[in-house]
């Protein structure tokens, strides 16, 4: 299926549900606005406690991983 620009639907026609495909001008359009809005309420709030042991915990399995691999 033609999405316009030059992109076409990557799913297999069997598989085309009817759902709206988000193009890569949309996404971006789309990413763009969003980091817009959330951009001032976010960057000025601390990281929570909860939220810092869990990207700890996260790159302990990450380092650990790449030991192990």
């Amino acid at each position: 299926m033609d999405l316009g620009g030059g992109e076409t639907d990557p799913r297999p026609v069997d598989e085309a549900d009817g759902l709206p495909i988000l193009t890569s001008p949309t996404r971006h359009h789309l990413g763009g606005a969003l980091r817009a809005i959330y951009e001032d309420t976010f960057d000025t709030q601390p990281i929570p406690d909860g939220q810092i042991d869990l990207l700890l915990r996260l790159r302990h399995k990450e380092r650990d991983r790449r030991r192990v691999g």
